[in-house]
């Protein structure tokens, strides 16, 4: 294997160095590119996280209001209920009904009491 000239070694000696004083560069490069990304990120992070904070907010309304709607419609329906309850037992006490005995008040009274 011939051995290279000192000349052609030069020679590639000054390429790899010129090629090295390429890099500050090519780093500075790549460094300004990553702050870059940094800021997109960050901004785009901060856009999908409001974003989310809205929509979290919008839900949580929403829930409340359907459940206070809910609780509402509850309580209508119980004080419709107890009403009736009053009025059946006004009735009762008045020793009239309005409405007919149901087959389980007639079982019951169709029972044998015991004595005991």
């Amino acid at each position: 294997m011939p051995r290279e000239t000192i000349e052609s070694r030069l020679d590639n000696l000054e390429l790899r160095v010129t090629e090295l004083e390429k890099l500050p560069d090519r780093v500075s490069a790549v460094e300004s590119q990553i702050v870059l990304l940094r800021t997109e990120m960050r901004s785009e992070f901060s856009e999908t996280r409001q974003s989310l904070r809205q929509e979290i907010a919008e839900t949580h309304r929403s829930l409340r209001q359907e459940i206070a709607e809910k609780h509402d419609e509850a309580l209508r329906y119980m004080r419709v209920l107890h009403e009736e309850v009053i009025d059946r037992l006004k009735t009762m006490q008045e020793g009239q009904s309005p409405h007919p005995p149901s087959r389980f008040a007639l079982r019951r009274a169709s029972r044998p009491q015991n004595d005991s």
